[in-house]
């Protein structure tokens, strides 16, 4: 159990960043490769179609949970999980 503020805000802050950048890079690589992904065709449908109306949203949930895990195991780690 630590009590340093400034420990559990730096892993905080570094935790955020870094999947708002993959949260970035998902969104603007998608969007950049379209053509490329759409080649790939599945069932009929190009992968575009695919990435564009449930792969985002699901990659995007996975964010999420990923972030709730992590920040479990911070808070855990400083003493503030909840009772």
């Amino acid at each position: 159990m630590k009590r340093n503020p400034e420990s559990y805000w730096r892993k905080t802050r570094r935790l955020t960043f870094s999947l708002l950048v993959f949260w970035l890079a998902v969104t603007f690589g998608s969007t950049w490769f379209a053509r490329d992904i759409n080649q790939i065709v599945i069932l009929g449908f190009p992968l575009g179609f695919y990435m564009a109306a449930q792969g985002g949203l699901v990659i995007f949930l996975l964010i999420i949970w990923w972030y709730n895990r992590q920040m479990k195991k911070i808070d855990a780690e400083f003493g503030l999980e909840d009772q």
